[in-house]
């Protein structure tokens, strides 16, 4: 199994809490993820964010098809990291931390994906061809976002 990383980087104008309190609430996913992908969170507790949380999702990452994805929780510590690790889902891994650094006047948030696909030499080309290229556009999308709402006060 081939398994692939992706690093994020961004600056956040914002405090640690109010970083933390935006980004640990999975309810404000569906704001810095492009609509095309018709993200939408199917079952979800509403509690704080905990080890052991299940977040379900429906996603179209292509061509309009709608595929479950169940997240969980691994990992939390307040207001400086947090890690998602899919159970079911699109990929045969999804392993994603979450950082959050306290700066001078903001945030440094730091996003660490591992990820592996399915099928083989064909998961390889699809990688090489459109999901790399998907998370690279779908994190850009991001740090606009992220700008819109925090860096542009």
């Amino acid at each position: 199994m081939k398994v692939y990383s992706l690093k994020a980087e961004q600056f956040v104008n914002a405090s640690i809490q109010e970083c933390w309190a935006f980004f640990s609430n999975p309810r404000n996913l569906q704001k810095i993820t492009p609509t095309d992908m018709g993200f939408e969170i199917t079952d979800f507790d509403e509690k704080s964010m905990y080890a052991g949380q299940i977040i379900q999702y429906k996603v179209s990452p292509l061509f309009g098809i709608k595929l479950s994805w169940m997240t969980v929780i691994t990992v939390v510590k307040e207001e400086s990291y947090f890690v998602d690790e899919q159970r079911f889902g699109p990929y045969t891994l999804w392993h994603h931390k979450h950082f959050f650094e306290e700066k001078d006047n903001g945030v440094l948030m730091t996003d660490l994906i591992h990820y592996a696909l399915p099928l083989g030499f064909l998961g390889r080309i699809m990688n090489a061809l459109i999901v790399k290229n998907k998370l690279k556009s779908i994190f850009n999308y991001r740090t606009i976002k992220v700008d819109e709402l925090f860096n542009t006060k």
